[in-house]
């Protein structure tokens, strides 16, 4: 997967959870900006900031590459929360 594959893997995950660059740069504790290079194909992300949008995402980084469509995850159910619910439970899985 090149990073314009990645780019298009991003927007297509952000856009199917209807969340915005600024909501998933939120959630995954980078720039918006970053966000915008990644999804234009213009940065390569490291596999940390790959795992930091998948768990924006909620998602893991095996069905970020995954390129066939599986029955839902226990982790579907967190692309369902909204942004407000992602924060508390991950303010909440942090404080453990």
């Amino acid at each position: 997967m090149d990073r314009h594959d990645v780019a298009k893997r991003i927007r297509e995950l952000r856009e199917e959870r209807k969340m915005t660059q600024n909501a998933l740069a939120y959630q995954a504790g980078v720039s918006p900006t970053y966000i915008y290079q990644l999804e234009r194909g213009e940065k390569n992300p490291t596999v940390e900031y790959i795992d930091n949008i998948c768990w924006g995402l909620g998602i893991t980084i095996e069905e970020f590459f995954s390129t066939k469509k599986e029955e839902p995850k226990e982790t579907d159910r967190l692309s369902s929360l909204t942004s407000e619910q992602r924060q508390r439970l991950n303010h909440f899985l942090n404080s453990l």
